[in-house]
């Protein structure tokens, strides 16, 4: 148990992070929510449920769901091979995991659009055999899909390198089979870090706004999420339309983050 600071120090120090916490967090986060529910109930809901803002709402979080849902695994294997095989090139490939973090979102875009656009010679491909990718849903998700392939490779590979490989032996000398040895040995002790990884990544991808615009086409009703309505409300001077999408990806990625805090101190998750 971390024990309660009572210097002068450590007093001044928690006294500093918590006022920095406040100006730079806490109070925006007050600031957008209040202006969203100043007009009343009323008007919020009917902002909510305007068909252009419930659209971009519902785009957002299928696209988002559809990402974890791949991110996931290839993500745990992406994990899985960093920790458990040797090969020329490991290095290079563990440093390119960490490259979305580094990449500007606008630049991602762009690469996507370079890839798969209609202009150039994979996109045409596509094109023609009826599988748009550019300008469409499906861009929306490789967007997502780059900017947010870090967390959960990064989440699972160091509780993987903790995992005693002697448990896993035992049970290959049992005549398990690997499938089998994975889902039940291995994954319940890699499900926290699973789970920490994805929810990570599905918050991320309910702000993301730099390479989604560069790929989705920004029409209302069909490529617009979120993030873009909202830019596009404040352009128009719809700023409490604005507001009142902006708090639910808000308070939607803030629950996702206390869940996961919630789960991480508990006991089994621990262990």
């Amino acid at each position: 148990m971390a024990k309660i600071a009572t210097s002068p120090v450590s007093l001044a120090l928690r006294g500093t992070t918590l006022t920095y916490l406040g100006i730079m967090v806490i109070l925006p986060l007050v600031a957008l929510v209040t202006e969203a529910v100043t007009p009343g109930r009323q008007e919020f809901v009917a902002k909510l449920t305007d068909p252009f803002a419930w659209h971009a709402l519902k785009l957002t979080f299928a696209t988002a769901f559809v990402m974890v849902g791949i991110n996931s695994v290839i993500g745990t294997a992406t994990a899985w091979v960093l920790v458990r095989y040797d090969f020329p090139g490991k290095g290079l490939m563990n440093a390119l995991v960490d490259l979305p973090f580094a990449v500007p979102t606008v630049v991602t875009g762009l690469m996507l659009v370079a890839l798969y656009g209609p202009s150039s010679t994979l996109g045409a491909i596509l094109n023609s055999n009826g599988l748009a990718v550019i300008y469409q849903p499906p861009g929306i998700v490789l967007a997502l899909l780059f900017v947010s392939y870090p967390f959960v490779v990064r989440s699972v590979m160091p509780v993987l390198q903790e995992i005693d490989p002697a448990e896993e032996e035992a049970a290959k000398t049992l005549g398990a089979r690997p499938w089998t040895i994975f889902r039940r040995v291995t994954f319940p002790t890699l499900w926290p870090a699973i789970l920490t990884g994805t929810a990570m990544a599905f918050s991320r991808a309910l702000g993301e706004f730099g390479s989604v615009v560069m790929v989705a086409g920004n029409r209302p009703l069909e490529t617009k999420t979120g993030p873009m309505y909202v830019f596009g409300e404040i352009e128009s001077g719809n700023r409490i339309g604005a507001m009142v999408v902006s708090t639910v990806l808000l308070g939607l990625s803030l629950a996702i983050l206390v869940g996961l805090n919630a789960l991480q101190r508990r006991p089994e998750t621990r262990k």
